[in-house]
């Protein structure tokens, strides 16, 4: 190995720092949101119309910070783009998925731009956020395929051909019903009362009745986690432990999820219990990709090929 190739394990730490610089920056984004600082800096790219950085007052500062670390996650994204062609064997599809963060990326950054441009119109809110969980899924994605050769059948597990495509076939089911709570949970953050701006006249709310999208958002929840309790057991009957430990973490984030939905709810939607709720929706779309994924792995598929 060259001194300028790298290791596969440590590629491995090159995809986890883009993940979890995506999966923070999800937080701070919400962050600006929620202080109503959404429009601290009004013009794009500079914070001003004719300044590039901030002036030392609250709601742009931390309009400006949250940009600022944009940078730090672009950073980590090159770098898992770089290490992919420097890595030892080279492989394309991990090239491929770096290079997804990339456009992922560069869309954010164009999207953030007409979202201060249309005063944070939330459909454009909801647009942002759903992008972020998109590249979110990418990470999660390249980090799995980069410790692919990690991956083994657990010792004693040879589920039956009817298991194998059950499992695989529940995984997606449970990707699929996640997608839906977080489309019908980013409708609740756009008819509810953090428009992202202290202005009263900007930042329109989206014209729903609160009460019933919420009633709806909290319906999905429920059948997502019924449908993972259902995936534990048919994986246990399958004696697939992976499977099951994947899926019981995601119902334990779902369990938490919905403990602090309810209690915000009943408590005014206080901006705290937001930020957490956003974190933690975060986290448990990072574990529904991760559950499906090794929920396909049931079905033997051909390893990847080393490109020379």
């Amino acid at each position: 190995m060259t001194r300028s190739s790298l290791s596969p394990e440590r590629y491995i730490t090159y995809t986890r720092a883009a993940l979890w610089s995506l999966a923070i920056i999800v937080v701070s984004g919400g962050a600006v949101r929620l202080t109503g600082s959404g429009l601290g800096c009004s013009d794009w790219p500079n914070c001003q119309e004719d300044q590039l950085v901030a002036d030392l007052e609250y709601h742009a500062l931390i309009e400006f910070v949250n940009r600022l670390f944009t940078g730090l996650v672009t950073a980590a994204v090159v770098m898992a783009v770089l290490g992919s062609r420097r890595r030892i064997p080279h492989r394309r599809d991990l090239t491929w998925w770096s290079w997804g963060l990339v456009a992922g990326v560069a869309a954010q950054v164009v999207l953030g731009g007409l979202l201060v441009k249309a005063d944070l119109d939330p459909r454009f809110t909801m647009g942002h956020f759903l992008l972020s969980m998109v590249l979110v899924w990418n990470a999660v994605v390249l980090q799995h395929k980069a410790e692919e050769f990690d991956h083994t059948q657990p010792a004693g597990s040879e589920p039956g051909d009817h298991d194998r495509y059950a499992l695989q076939f529940w995984g997606r089911a449970v990707l699929a019903l996640g997608t839906v709570l977080l489309v019908t949970g980013t409708i609740v953050t756009g008819a509810g009362p953090h428009s992202g701006s202290d202005e009263p006249d900007v930042a329109a709310r989206l014209p729903f009745n609160i009460r019933e999208v919420t009633r709806i958002h909290s319906i999905v929840a429920i059948c997502l986690l019924v449908l993972v309790v259902y995936v534990i057991r048919r994986a246990t009957d399958a004696n697939r432990a992976d499977v099951r430990d994947r899926a019981l973490v995601v119902a334990a984030l779902l369990l938490i999820q919905g403990a602090i939905g309810y209690l915000q709810y009943f408590t005014g939607v206080p901006v705290l219990l937001v930020a957490v709720h956003l974190t933690f929706a975060t986290l448990a779309w990072m574990a529904i990709v991760r559950l499906d994924l090794v929920a396909r792995e049931a079905v033997p598929v051909r390893a990847p090929t080393p490109v020379a």
